[in-house]
């Protein structure tokens, strides 16, 4: 829908009664057709059981416990009650005061970053201020409410904060067309087309072979794999059942002799480190003389659901490793780790210490955990009976489906990646705009059934790499025996793995590490190219026992960490020698970049 004319903060104007009767009337038909197709299909039901990413049983069960927890404390309980009931009892006082010509501070404020109550009409309009400061007032006190439950674990404590936050976001008056004052705007002045239009809208993202809502965070219709998007210049040199590996064109005439392997997360598709040439780290690094490889991994159905951690340690990293060496003839190789990618080069090189094998001349991290302890929001998803409902789930396939993984981070973040998009399609009717980002974030793989349970199980349950209990293909992996020099990228607001825990790497490896602290979160503190002059990066050169001690004498920079890893990597990378161009080695092409693994779209 496109905004004929620009409407002003308090501009709830009804331009045409009788087109918006009509056009509400069309509202309902369009509401009941929709309603009348999912009723026609009620196989959805179930679908939508089966990509649900927490059993309801666990948010009943978690809430009941926080509601338990007060019972056994009838004054407590009363006390909370009371507090809220006062709090409502002021707001209603002030309210009026402001009404009556006496303005009065506000008893509660939205967070900095809380993009909600954004339009000035939350803060200049009385009624619209009531309903932002009562639900405000209701949502500080429900999160205290679960904060201050006594005898509960810490676990169940997470849980309980996390459902209750879904909740809360679910409900926030800015995610109805009534309470929020653009919406409403909206409304009055397109006569109510706005919801026609997102109506349409609505129809089309449950228009879904599984009749799952996809919501959509950019315009799908923009983007196309190598064309405007993963276009950096290069070519597939090696393909099996679990990856392809792509070899990057030079972008100078000499390189440095030691290669560069890029292993990313099997969670999501590798161009996020190539997105575009304005924000590609692949193109950025060949620009720094490296030869670029990168692993693509299979989109994994039920041929890999059976593969086991070993099997990608083995099948993915290893078979890269040696790939890399057949193509360019290098004794050694550098490598790169991303998330989980990250724990999986941690776990190979701490196999390949074991094995005596020296291949891997030095390590760079990105966000990557080994310790779980502290392991940040996602813990929520993780406990035995979740697991084990996840792992029924994938048994008949052999996968999880890529929209569950999506879901479950989209909920993290759902205020930014939910109900934003709920509300700018669905009631203002606007489409979704172009965002290379978010095209990548909705183009989500399916994670191998084996390879999930491993990772969930012995990782963040069991915590075994961090307390040396774990066993890859037969071989203890002590990560003490890592002696390579490590380059350690941690974000500052990640939320994925957090700084905390990031934090704690070089403290399980035996050899030199650097850690390196970037501003903002799990992406962005990543793909942050220099050209941008965005967020800042912290270093420190002197030992630090904890994260407190390192960001207290550590010092700031401007920009992009970028060049700082360049200087590092190097001067580990050896002699400039004629820059391998794919197809020279050992090698054959099998075809251009990005490769046919990374086409292959998951349900």
């Amino acid at each position: 829908m496109s905004d004929s004319t620009p409407q002003k903060p308090g501009d709830f104007k009804l331009t045409d009664p009788v087109q918006l009767a009509q056009n509400l009337a069309r509202v309902f038909e369009q509401l009941a057709h929709i309603a009348r197709q999912i009723s026609e299909r009620p196989e959805l039901a179930k679908k939508q059981a089966e990509t649900q990413v927490t059993p309801l049983d666990q948010v009943t069960k978690t809430l009941g416990a926080v509601a338990q927890a007060y019972m056994a404390e009838p004054q407590k309980l009363m006390e909370a009650q009371t507090a809220l009931w006062n709090s409502y009892s002021q707001l209603w006082q002030n309210a009026w005061s402001t009404v009556l010509g006496t303005p009065t501070e506000p008893m509660a404020s939205p967070a900095r970053n809380d993009k909600r109550f954004k339009d000035r009409d939350w803060q200049e309009n009385t009624v619209f201020d009531f309903l932002k400061q009562f639900y405000l007032i209701t949502a500080n006190w429900a999160q205290d409410f679960v904060k201050n439950a006594d005898g509960l674990d810490e676990h169940t404590r997470q849980k309980a904060k996390f459902y209750v936050e879904q909740i809360l976001n679910a409900v926030s008056p800015s995610n109805f067309p009534v309470s929020n004052p653009e919406i409403l705007r909206a409304t009055l002045g397109s006569n109510g087309a706005n919801l026609i239009e997102g109506l349409k809208h609505l129809e089309q993202d449950l228009a879904t072979p599984d009749g799952r809502l996809r919501i959509k965070q950019s315009d799908t219709t923009a983007f196309e794999l190598g064309k405007n998007i993963a276009m950096t210049p290069g070519k597939v040199v090696f393909r099996n059942d679990t990856f392809e590996l792509i070899q990057y064109s030079p972008s100078v005439q000499r390189a440095y002799e030691i290669p560069l392997l890029i292993v990313p997360p099997w969670i999501n598709k590798f161009y996020i480190l190539d997105l575009n040439p304005k924000k590609s780290f692949v193109r950025w690094a060949t620009e720094q003389g490296l030869t670029v490889f990168v692993v693509s991994w299979v989109n994994a159905d039920e041929k890999q659901g059976r593969k086991s951690f070993s099997d990608y340690m083995r099948e993915g990293f290893l078979e890269a490793v040696q790939a890399v060496q057949d193509a360019t003839g290098a004794e050694k190789i550098n490598t790169i780790g991303y998330c989980i990618g990250g724990t999986m080069v941690a776990a190979a090189l701490g196999y390949m210490a074991a094995k005596n094998d020296n291949r891997i001349n030095a390590a760079t991290f990105f966000t990557t955990q080994v310790d779980f302890e502290k392991a940040g929001d996602l813990r929520v998803y993780v406990d035995d009976e979740q697991v084990k409902w996840i792992e029924q789930r994938m048994e008949e396939k052999g996968y999880l489906a890529g929209s569950r993984m999506a879901d479950a981070f989209n909920l993290l973040r759902s205020n930014d990646l939910i109900w934003s998009y709920v509300i700018n399609n669905y009631m203002l009717g606007k489409e979704p705009m172009p965002f290379d980002l978010l095209y990548w974030n909705a183009d989500s793989t399916r994670m191998p059934a084996g390879v999930h349970s491993f990772y969930l199980r012995e990782c963040y349950m069991a915590n075994k790499l961090a307390r040396g209990k774990m066993i890859l293909d037969g071989v203890h992996i002590d990560l003490k025996k890592v002696k390579v020099p490590v380059y350690n990228l941690a974000a500052r607001d990640d939320h994925i793995a957090p700084l905390p825990s990031v934090f704690k790497v070089g403290q399980f490896l035996g050899g030199e590490t650097k850690l390196v602290v970037s501003a903002s979160g799990h992406i962005a503190g990543v793909v942050n190219p220099p050209e941008a002059r965005k967020y800042k990066y912290w270093t420190n050169d002197t030992p630090a026992e904890n994260l407190e001690s390192w960001l207290k004498t550590a010092t700031e920079h401007e920009g992009s960490w970028w060049p700082d890893w360049a200087d590092w990597i190097t001067t580990r990378s050896g002699d400039k020698v004629s820059a391998p161009v794919p197809g020279d080695g050992k090698l054959e092409v099998l075809e251009d970049a990005p490769g046919s693994y990374v086409r292959v779209i998951s349900e």
